[in-house]
């Protein structure tokens, strides 16, 4: 009888042996696969770490190389002319706070009185221009003394001087005409030729802002007077009113006086009295109060303000209105004078539009 093939089971000893290697062949290979990992990182890191040192290296050299090794003289007395120039701004502050604490100026130049050495009670500028000589010979034929008139009128304490600026072509026709004018006359205030601590101004239209600027610096260092008058060229004056009005307001150490007003801000481009900063005068584009540029008076020390401060003064489109935003950032006391007001119908006023 045929006897059936039969199989034979490995026993548990030969599974063991068969199946070890394929579980050690498993982690064999992860662990050389994170070892390369590892190696890479490493090599990377030493090699971006030897880039690093080696710029740096490098950017030391670099700032070693422009760096001086030692402190030059040069270097050594602009130090020192900078500690020196530092020592001088801070006498000049202590000087300028001194100053204004006695009356705004001090080693002032020296002014020009009457010649009886009394302070003058007035110095009046009138203001003119290149074309209007024939207002001021006019003006020297009525209300305005001329020649041994106007020496003694001064000699009583008041200074009238027609109040111009340069041309802008300096030396010119219009420049020699009035130099020659002035020769004559001697009643002029050329503004270029005053000893004034500004520029020379240009006589223009839209200058007259900083020419009255210019025009009561440079007359607080020209005379000593009480009060300083500033009038345009298109009204009549009533000299001996004026002189009598200034003469009782002696003493007043802070006056602005003269027809104060306030208006609307003109706004559109092209319209007369157009102000170009309209926007700095608030939602309601209204100015604030001042005295019309008509005729109006200083006291002493706020023209001496106006001559101290002048560089940092902001003007605006018109000189009023520059004039009473310098007024707003004083002790000023506003004297509104309807005898100012040139357009009015007052018996007593000073002057009248011409």
């Amino acid at each position: 009888m045929e006897s059936l093939p039969t199989t034979t089971t490995p026993s548990k000893s030969e599974r063991r042996w068969r199946s070890k290697p394929l579980q050690t062949s498993k982690p064999s290979l992860l662990m050389a696969f994170f070892s390369c990992l590892a190696w890479l990182y490493v090599a990377g890191r030493l090699w971006q770490d030897a880039e690093n040192r080696t710029l740096l290296a490098s950017l030391l050299k670099k700032n070693s190389d422009q760096r001086p090794k030692v402190l030059t003289v040069e270097d050594k007395l602009m130090l020192l002319g900078c500690k020196d120039l530092e020592r001088r701004i801070v006498e000049a502050e202590m000087d300028l706070t001194l100053a204004k604490s006695q009356g705004y100026l001090k080693n002032r130049v020296k002014q020009s009185g009457s010649s009886s050495g009394k302070k003058l009670l007035a110095v009046i500028g009138v203001y003119t221009g290149f074309g209007s000589r024939l207002k001021r010979n006019v003006f020297r034929g009525s209300w305005m003394p001329k020649g041994d008139a106007l020496r003694k009128l001064e000699e009583r304490g008041v200074v009238i001087r027609f109040v111009i600026g340069r041309s802008a072509n300096r030396g010119d026709s219009l420049d020699r005409n009035i130099d020659e004018e002035n020769r004559m006359t001697k009643d002029f205030l050329i503004l270029t030729l005053a000893k004034s601590i500004l520029e020379g101004h240009e006589e223009a239209q839209e200058e007259l802002p900083k020419k009255v600027k210019l025009f009561f610096s440079t007359a607080v260092q020209m005379w000593d007077a009480e009060f300083y008058v500033k009038i345009d060229d298109n009204i009549d004056l009533d000299l001996e009113a004026l002189i009598g009005l200034l003469d009782r307001s002696r003493g007043q150490d802070s006056a602005y006086i003269g027809c104060m007003k306030s208006g609307e801000v003109v706004t559109e481009e092209g319209k007369p009295w157009y102000e170009p900063e309209w926007w700095k005068f608030g939602d309601g584009k209204s100015y604030f109060r001042h005295a019309a540029g008509t005729a109006f008076v200083l006291s002493k020390n706020l023209a001496r303000y106006i001559n101290i401060n002048s560089a940092s003064l902001k003007t605006y489109a018109h000189d009023d209105t520059s004039v009473g935003s310098w007024m707003m950032g004083v002790q000023a006391t506003y004297k509104d004078d309807n005898r100012f007001c040139c357009s009015s119908i007052n018996q007593d006023k000073v002057c009248s539009l011409a």
